[in-house]
């Protein structure tokens, strides 16, 4: 209980701003391949709101980064909008090559209604916008909370099944750069789902090629 308690403080600010009866908006994906174990889907254009830290720890980056993006969707922002909470919250995670250095950015998907023009952030919250491009990517489920004691080895699971699946024929774009997607609130202590996210490309006339 004592390891969740940093993941649980985080998921409480979810469950503040995400009424029970309200649809959640998430990013719009096709499933390229639907393998056993993992999945490639093809996300469209999509608008986020990030936060970039030097964080010391998966856990704690998630909950500082989500704290200024929680603050940007409750109204710290240029127009002083209020903005519906989205689904997931993606944290993606950067490691050197010798693993010894992580960097971390925090990222919530802006709605539809804000992703042509989305509110400008109060400066103090460094948050940036992040215009990411239709890509490909592969994901693998889990349950349970994400912590730091396990992604990695969800991560490497992911690298494993692709290169069991295609015999290296899918390319991986960066396997020191990944993504962990949470889309629980902290109430739901059973039936979590999380994601593990890699980069494999960009689609070749609009689709993934497996």
């Amino acid at each position: 209980m004592k390891r969740s308690s940093s993941m649980l403080i985080l998921f409480l600010f979810l469950l503040i701003i995400i009424p029970c009866d309200h649809a959640i908006e998430s990013p719009q994906y096709t499933v390229a391949l639907l393998a056993t174990d993992f999945e490639i889907r093809h996300y469209r254009n999509s608008t986020w709101m990030s936060a970039a830290l030097q964080g010391t720890s998966f856990e704690k980056s998630t909950q500082e980064g989500f704290h200024r993006l929680y603050r940007f969707i409750r109204g710290e922002n240029l127009n002083s909008s209020e903005i519906d909470m989205t689904s997931p919250i993606v944290t993606g995670i950067a490691q050197s090559s010798q693993g010894s250095f992580r960097s971390y950015w925090v990222s919530f998907y802006l709605p539809a209604k804000f992703q042509g023009v989305p509110p400008q952030p109060d400066p103090e919250l460094n948050l940036k916008l992040d215009e990411q491009k239709a890509h490909c990517v592969a994901v693998r489920k889990f349950a349970g909370f994400a912590r730091d004691d396990n992604i990695d080895g969800e991560m490497e699971a992911l690298v494993a099944s692709l290169d069991n699946y295609t015999s290296g024929r899918i390319a991986m774009d960066d396997k020191n750069e990944f993504a962990v997607a949470q889309y629980n609130a902290s109430h739901h202590l059973s039936g979590r789902l999380n994601e593990i996210w890699l980069d494999v490309g960009t689609p070749v006339a609009d689709k993934c090629q497996p």
